[in-house]
């Protein structure tokens, strides 16, 4: 990937992970500007060699207009306020990635009237290990370097899919947005459980991380099997795994599961119609 200039709006934890898994994958940390008002992250940025700024409108500005790369990593009720103090700028020549939930490209383009190269992307925290999941959409007058930028920035610290229609955005958030921590809940409650047994914290933590990523790594490496292939044959019959399913049957897991995912999608929704 050609390293751009690129300057970051807001240095909070997905802004973290997408820029320290950048400087793992070797992007020169010169290329790389942040804007944040908090000093104890901009220190942790500065000591990495990335260039820093204290958040104000003149900063801002001047720091978007010197870069090629804007990248939204704010809040999203801080975006109206964050697009008012650049709308000034033209970013005509520019593309502005956002990373803010539930904020629709019609709603950037009201608020940066110049820019006309948007995309829109939804990361997960991963991406700080280089195994990061993030959808992505853009409108069809996006030049396709700059799509293509936008893909490989993104599968420099994970993987990535498009979309064409923006509002499959709510499901990507519930599919990968958010979805770590469905993942971190389900290995906490194991953990949790085995410390119930009588095994320790270190070796109940052992157990879980390494089981969960040799599941996952069986569903990567067998692209052609189901996922529920896979897990019955883990199943045998009137065993202890076939035990342990039926309490989550019984208790509804699935049921629960797509609840839980549609509660994430009404709030990515009611966010976009706040944003």
């Amino acid at each position: 990937m050609q390293a751009k200039s690129i300057c970051f709006i807001g240095g909070g934890n997905m802004a973290q992970a997408i820029i320290f898994g950048l400087l793992k994958q070797g992007y020169p940390a010169h290329q790389i500007t942040v804007s944040d008002p908090h000093a104890v992250k901009r220190q942790t940025f500065a000591e990495k060699g990335i260039n820093v700024i204290e958040t104000s409108e003149t900063n801002n500005q001047t720091a978007v207009q010197q870069s090629e790369v804007v990248l939204l990593a704010v809040k999203p009720q801080l975006i109206a306020e964050v697009c008012q103090q650049l709308s000034a700028v033209d970013f005509s020549q520019k593309l502005v990635i956002s990373i803010a939930a539930g904020v629709s490209v019609a709603k950037l383009q009201s608020r940066l009237p110049s820019a006309t190269h948007i995309v829109r992307v939804m990361p997960n925290t991963p991406a700080l290990v280089s195994e990061g999941m993030s959808g992505l959409f853009a409108q069809q007058n996006v030049a396709p370097e700059y799509k293509q930028f936008t893909q490989d920035l993104l599968n420099a610290v994970g993987k990535t899919c498009w979309v064409s229609n923006e509002t499959d955005m709510h499901a990507i958030t519930a599919g990968s947005g958010s979805s770590p921590a469905y993942f971190f809940l389900l290995m906490e409650a194991m953990q949790h459980a085995l410390s119930k047994m009588h095994i320790d914290e270190k070796t109940a933590r052992l157990l879980v991380q390494q089981s969960a990523l040799g599941a996952a790594k069986m569903v990567i490496d067998n692209p052609d099997l189901p996922i529920a292939t896979l897990r019955e044959n883990v199943t045998s019959k009137g065993g202890t795994t076939e035990a342990a399913l039926t309490v989550f049957t019984q208790q509804q897991l699935h049921t629960t599961v797509q609840q839980a995912m549609q509660a994430c999608v009404e709030r990515s929704q009611q966010m976009e119609k706040l944003f």
